[in-house]
């Protein structure tokens, strides 16, 4: 157990952080809905009510859409284009295309995956399948807030005697948009921060840093 949690304890560090701030934020965020409710005079609903509801739905796959096109934009846009002096970037445009420098093919090395070995369409699909798997990630939780979004507008637009908009219509509203749009400038914003401070900055010990010591213009995770 021990050398379980000691290889694990980065994912678990993260897995155990994310379950403890999603808790929290269906914690205040049932108490801000029922706020709400008695001041419009409504009547207070139940944490279990409030963690099933379109309200809290939309909120969480706002957030992970917007955290999961970031993974997949800087995962596939890092394979074509180059930052010099940043760890975050490769060398060189053309750096990991060939299948000597994929370790795929003829060039697999003992322990490489079965499919990294195999031809044609499964070699293509492991190739890609970290990009596909953030794309499909989402895409899926854009759809999960375009109908949970679809659902908690409506039910405002109801409380106002306003009649309800269909799936496509909302995903045309400025709701959605001002939703959507707000939360991929922070994440976009992030990233850029990351690729440009680590040229100058460092953090000892961190793989996402250079050495301390490395000259500023040193390009590339492998110093």
């Amino acid at each position: 157990m021990r050398r379980f949690l000691s290889g694990n304890a980065l994912s678990l560090f993260f897995l155990i952080t994310f379950l403890l701030a999603l808790a929290g934020q269906s914690l205040a965020g049932t108490a801000e809905y029922n706020d709400q409710q008695l001041a419009e005079g409504g009547t207070p609903i139940s944490w279990a009510a409030f963690v099933t509801s379109s309200d809290f739905a939309v909120n969480v796959a706002e957030n992970w859409q917007s955290e999961y096109l970031q993974f997949l934009l800087f995962i596939l846009i890092t394979a074509w284009l180059v930052q010099r002096g940043s760890p975050e970037s490769k060398k060189h445009p053309e750096q990991g295309f060939s299948e000597e420098e994929s370790r795929t093919g003829r060039y697999a090395v003992p322990g490489s995956p079965a499919w990294a070995r195999a031809t044609g369409l499964r070699r293509h699909l492991y190739g890609n399948s970290l990009g596909l798997l953030m794309g499909a990630v989402f895409v899926l939780s854009w759809l999960a807030q375009s109908v949970a979004g679809t659902a908690a507008y409506n039910r405002q637009r109801l409380a106002q005697l306003q009649d309800p908009v269909g799936w496509d219509g909302y995903v045309m509203s400025g709701d959605f948009w001002n939703r959507t749009f707000q939360n991929w400038q922070s994440e976009l914003l992030a990233v850029l921060s990351m690729v440009v401070f680590s040229i100058y900055l460092r953090q000892r010990g961190s793989p996402e840093s250079k050495p301390v010591g490395e000259p500023h213009e040193t390009t590339g995770e492998n110093t």
